[in-house]
């Protein structure tokens, strides 16, 4: 059984924000993660630049493209 639950730290005891439906004298395993320190979503323009020049392509990958991804031969 895995419980999410979120608590504040008083400086002595970590107190739930929630009523918390546990057994008394059981003990628990506890991982602690700061809410500061989760990782905040980066923009789409961020993503881009971390993978941006990261695919080996021949040449003249921008001027042939559709070619190389499906295959057809440029009419003129």
């Amino acid at each position: 059984m895995t419980k999410t639950i979120i608590a504040t730290f008083d400086g002595e005891y970590l107190r739930p924000d929630n009523p918390v439906e546990l057994q008394p004298n059981q003990r628990y395993l506890i991982t602690i993660e700061s809410e500061t320190e989760t990782q905040t979503p980066e923009s789409g323009w961020s993503a881009i630049e971390a993978i941006a020049g990261t695919v080996e392509a021949p040449p003249d990958w921008s001027i042939e493209h559709d070619r190389y991804l499906y295959s057809s031969f440029k009419q003129n």
